[in-house]
């Protein structure tokens, strides 16, 4: 059941944000530009990253969704809850990386020098890091929102809800801020 009482029970996102509308369109544009924006990142492993910091934070709703959107952008079924299970079935390039944003989803205080030099020693930029440390950021926050509103809708129980059941990935350039107008018009 939502914390709220004027949710339904089996609440999605489109149902809190529509309840309290007040920051839907900074909060989906933000969310546009890390996920959908220009960048060193792939699409796909912006949603990866998304996706498993939602995994890691045991967001139902979050991971399901990113899931799906990885998926659709070209990472295998499977992959993430992979890394998931185990950091160290990732591809090396990836192992610094993803410890990095372990490290800074539950201890980011003890994040050091070394752990960026790691990451800058497979070869991602800075802006790669740092476009990595977004997403994760972003989706930190969005998972405390969704479980802290008692959002408890889950795409594994109904994958075929998810918008992009209905529209293929070459359609998703701005899908938050289009997501952020169906909300405004009372669409979802």
């Amino acid at each position: 059941m939502s914390q709220f009482p004027s949710l339904p029970e089996n609440a999605h996102l489109t149902d809190l944000l529509q309840r309290f509308p007040k920051t839907v369109t900074p909060l989906m544009g933000y969310l546009n530009a890390v996920l959908r924006g220009d960048g060193e990142l792939t699409l796909a492993e912006r949603e990866m990253i998304a996706a498993y910091v939602s995994g890691l934070n045991a967001c139902t709703f979050c991971f399901g969704s990113h899931l799906i959107y990885a998926h659709a952008f070209g990472i295998p079924d499977g992959m993430i809850e992979d890394l998931l299970q185990d950091p160290d079935r990732a591809e090396p390039k990836w192992r610094p990386l993803l410890a990095y944003l372990r490290k800074l989803n539950s201890l980011p205080s003890r994040l050091t020098e070394a752990d960026a030099a790691a990451v800058f020693a497979e070869g991602w930029s800075e802006e790669a890091l740092f476009e990595a440390i977004e997403v994760a950021a972003a989706f930190n926050m969005m998972n405390r929102m969704v479980e802290g509103g008692g959002v408890r809708f889950d795409y594994a129980q109904d994958p075929q809800a998810h918008s992009i059941a209905k529209a293929d990935p070459g359609a998703l350039e701005d899908s938050y801020v289009k997501y952020g107008q169906r909300i405004r018009d009372g669409a979802g």
